[in-house]
């Protein structure tokens, strides 16, 4: 049984608005503590320790900037999961309860080639769904933010595009194909370039993601399954400034979905009829 207060709103949506900013404000912090560490030693020549592909690599930046986000989380959820890439994090989000999802540095690529798009993303899950994320990227100056119902980019509240023309539209193909899939991203960057006025490639999705959200971009695509460190966040601000997010059936995204498929709305349709091409044989 709850109440209504003067103002029209019940006190659980109060509540829940609430914990929403509190976890919100977590997560900028957490993500301010992280990005912090690794802007310390960008281009600072540090080494970088192959993971299972060449170009998959992990720098002792990533786990200090890991272990900064996750003090500053334990400071006010001691006990609640943290789900990140790196190191001894667990690597499946819970489906009921809170949690958190952590990339302490999203682009290593960029990062140990001193190239500037990178950044530190945090988010808060509530059963499995986003409630507040956070993403900063300290080399370009910019920090994203959502609360799960707005938006903001250092401290301006942002909304999709409103384009409807796709030939006036830039998307991009995210994540990155094993070379036993490098085909897919070729068929990928046809399906695009047939559809789409131009295509970028930024090599770090949560800035693809943050970039939609602000309407840099039109639409991000892949037709593979998406590590939830590289893309929650990003969700979340997309859906909060208007966009939409889904799997290759067209269905609601989640963070374990065949396929993200990201857009302002207005050309999600021809979006997610480029994505289906990626698995198509010619």
């Amino acid at each position: 049984m709850f109440t209504t207060s003067a103002d029209g709103h019940s006190d659980m949506e109060t509540d829940d608005r609430t914990e929403s900013a509190e976890r919100t404000t977590v997560a900028r912090r957490a993500a301010t503590a992280g990005a912090s560490v690794a802007a310390e030693r960008f281009r600072t020549g540090i080494d970088a320790e192959q993971k299972t592909e060449k170009i998959d690599v992990v720098t002792q930046a990533d786990r200090d900037a890991q272990a900064a986000v996750r003090d500053v989380l334990r400071e006010s959820y001691p006990d609640e999961a943290v789900v990140g890439e790196e190191d001894d994090e667990r690597k499946q989000v819970p489906d009921s309860g809170p949690a958190w999802i952590v990339d302490p540095i999203d682009g290593t690529t960029n990062y140990v080639r001193g190239m500037r798009v990178w950044g530190t993303a945090v988010a808060a899950v509530l059963d499995g769904q986003p409630v507040a994320g956070a993403s900063e990227f300290p080399v370009l100056g910019d920090r994203y933010w959502t609360d799960g119902e707005t938006t903001y980019r250092n401290g301006t509240q942002v909304t999709v595009s409103t384009k409807t023309d796709p030939e006036a539209c830039v998307v991009t193909p995210t994540m990155w194909w094993d070379f036993d899939a490098r085909g897919q991203y070729g068929r990928a960057c046809q399906a695009l370039a047939d559809r789409f006025g131009d295509l970028r490639r930024m090599g770090c999705a949560q800035a693809e993601l943050a970039a939609v959200a602000d309407g840099s971009l039109d639409g991000v695509v892949t037709n593979l399954r998406a590590f939830p460190w590289d893309t929650v966040a990003g969700v979340a601000m997309i859906r909060a400034a208007g966009g939409t997010v889904t799997d290759l059936a067209g269905d609601r995204w989640r963070h374990d979905s065949v396929g993200l498929v990201a857009s302002n709305g207005r050309v999600h349709d021809t979006v997610l009829d480029a994505a289906r091409q990626i698995d198509e044989r010619r």
